[in-house]
């Protein structure tokens, strides 16, 4: 049992190796939360309507910044050589704002938003990323941001409202009281429109209600950042505009947003404050503001020599990267170097004295540190709770599995009951039997047990994994919950077995030996 433990929570450490990001990674014995000004009035035009300023907050607004950013993995083809994905990269994205990273296949969209975000396992780092000024340790950029995967990963036994409820009682600090975190539940709710199906199964949803829920857990942690990976995979446009539309409203109850996207709709593009467009190799094409519509993005490639202008009535992500040669074509020829133009830009200079303001890459006395004194948000008590109700309710609704396992049960006892059923245990050799019987019997049925809860394991391997690396609960108590959820049904199973077995094979003193 404790070396399961050990597996569990040693064996897939996310922590990247080399990295060099900040001078020290010291976790503190403190925690620092600030009240959070209220947000601007919303103004935009979307489909889900909340009125975002009217909840007290339970985080604080963080710019994220990220200096002469650079990663190398090993070359697959010469180990001793390293490829350089990302080569100087910088940026920021500040509270209130959706800052959207985009290029084509290749370009280091994911991987630099994993590499913010602390979620590269291997390679090297180089360089700086920083939370209101402040080098940003590990633990701090895992305990105040939400990460939403690509592939939408649940533990699909559980309802919406009951996801929604343990992400926020396990990533909320055990400061905040109860009350505030159901109404954050709540609160993710009614923003992702989820009040028809909040206590519908995640089990069988559609696409688009798993990409709400997927948001909608990171929201319900009360992150100061939230990074979205691909948000809008797989949907459709009507699906996509209502996705965006809620992350819209994320964003404007005050906190920072950093987004992949491969090739969005315009009317999605329009939703987006600023982007950071990378080319094959790792290197920036363009940063800075959109603009209304976009015209700051549109303005600066139609001033780019041999780029074609924007057609009218064209979608304006979709001619950006054709631009760059991201798209069905490069427009602009193999001639133009758009990383040395954006260099020699005035949006570069603009970047420049950006980041060497206060709050951003300097710390402001305005801004506070985002430290934390504990590795996990809730306590042990806490996590116990959650992770053993969690599982408890999983095997209760798996009825397939625990069906499967009695009629199992049965089978086992019916066919040792057959192959013993003229036993003598009169005789020496009969006595034999008997024991290698009973002990054959009691094997089958650990091996039962063992092989029957594999796949149930497996189904929620990825969840667990995607909440370990949020630092949601110890292993320990997954491990815990996991065993004390199966133990009512192999006593279960077993005394079907023994029903059923004892009296075939002939054995006497049915009622004591159960007892026994």
């Amino acid at each position: 049992m404790f070396l399961t433990f050990l597996a569990l929570e040693f064996l897939r450490y996310e922590a990247p190796e080399n990295v060099d990001v900040s001078e020290k990674m010291v976790e503190d014995d403190s925690y620092m939360l600030v009240k959070t000004p209220k947000s601007k009035d919303d103004k935009s035009d979307v489909i889900v309507e909340l009125p975002v300023g009217e909840r007290e907050k339970n985080f604080t607004p963080v710019t994220v910044a990220f200096q002469d950013l650079h990663y190398w993995v090993p070359d697959p083809h010469n180990p001793k050589e390293q490829l350089e994905l990302l080569k100087g990269i910088n940026g920021f994205a500040v509270p209130g704002s959706i800052t959207a990273l985009m290029g084509s296949s290749g370009a280091g969209k994911t991987t630099l938003m994993d590499v913010i975000a602390g979620r590269k396992t291997g390679g090297k780092i180089a360089g700086k990323i920083l939370l209101n000024g402040y080098k940003a340790s590990d633990l701090a950029i895992r305990r105040s941001t939400g990460y939403c995967e690509q592939m939408d990963v649940h533990s699909e036994a559980s309802t919406f409202r009951e996801a929604l409820t343990f992400s926020s009682f396990l990533r909320q600090d055990a400061s905040i009281s109860d009350s505030r975190k159901f109404d954050s539940v709540n609160e993710c709710i009614e923003l992702l429109g989820l009040e028809d199906i909040a206590d519908q199964i995640i089990r069988g949803s559609s696409v688009e209600q798993m990409k709400r829920l997927t948001i909608g857990v990171e929201l319900a942690a009360q992150p100061s950042v939230i990074f979205l990976d691909e948000p809008t995979s797989g949907l459709d446009a009507r699906s996509a505009k209502l996705i965006m539309d809620g992350v819209r409203k994320v964003a404007d109850s005050g906190r920072t947003i950093i987004c992949t996207i491969h090739q969005p709709s315009s009317e999605v593009f329009y939703l987006f404050d600023s982007l950071l467009l990378l080319k094959r190799g790792g290197e920036t094409v363009f940063f800075g503001d959109l603009g209304k519509n976009c015209r700051n993005l549109i303005d600066y490639f139609e001033n780019i020599p041999g780029v074609v202008p924007l057609p009218k009535g064209y979608n304006p992500a979709t001619w950006m990267l054709e631009c760059i040669g991201a798209g069905v074509g490069n427009t602009a020829g193999n001639q133009t170097d758009f990383v040395e133009y954006f260099k020699n830009s005035p949006y570069n200079e603009q970047l420049v004295a950006n980041m060497a303001k206060e709050g951003i890459t300097i710390p402001s006395p305005d801004l506070p540190e985002m430290v934390f004194g504990k590795k996990r948000a809730a306590d042990s008590m806490t996590q116990m709770k959650f992770v053993v109700r969690r599982y408890i309710q999983m095997y209760w609704r798996t009825s397939a599995y625990n069906l499967t396992r009695m009629f199992l049960a049965v089978i086992l006892a019916v066919l040792f009951g057959l192959i013993f059923v003229s036993a003598d245990y009169a005789s020496y050799s009969g006595l034999n039997s008997g024991v290698g019987m009973v002990f054959i019997a009691a094997l089958f049925n650990s091996i039962m047990a063992f092989q029957s809860v594999l796949p149930l394991s497996c189904s929620e391997r990825a969840s667990f994994y995607r909440e370990r690396a949020s630092q949601t609960y110890n292993a320990f108590w997954y491990f815990v919950g996991s065993t004390l959820a199966e133990i009512p049904y192999c006593f279960m199973s077993s005394l079907i077995f023994t029903v059923i077995f004892y009296p075939f094979v002939g054995f006497q003193g049915f009622v004591p030996a159960v007892l026994f």
